[in-house]
């Protein structure tokens, strides 16, 4: 199942692509990034790409596969073409 990155809201549990997990710290939609607190090496705080969080954890405990907006996938496009 899927859930959209719009549905992601602050609170959320989420996966991101290195495998690290985060918890989403705003409610901001329609941006490229957003404000997580990443459980890493390091608990830390920071802005984070949409597209590199790919799971989200429900209510329930299931985690969903994220889906991402057109307008985000070609920023992410754009990026690796400039090394990061």
């Amino acid at each position: 199942m899927s859930i959209s990155i719009k549905d992601v809201k602050k609170g959320t549990r989420v996966m991101l692509r290195n495998g690290w997990e985060a918890k989403v710290e705003d409610n901001t939609v329609n941006s490229q990034t957003r404000t997580c607190t990443v459980y890493g090496a390091f608990t830390e705080m920071g802005s984070v790409y949409t597209t590199d969080i790919v799971e989200a954890k429900m209510v329930d405990g299931s985690w969903h596969v994220v889906t991402h907006t057109p307008t985000q996938l070609k920023a992410a496009q754009t990026r690796t073409g400039f090394g990061f």
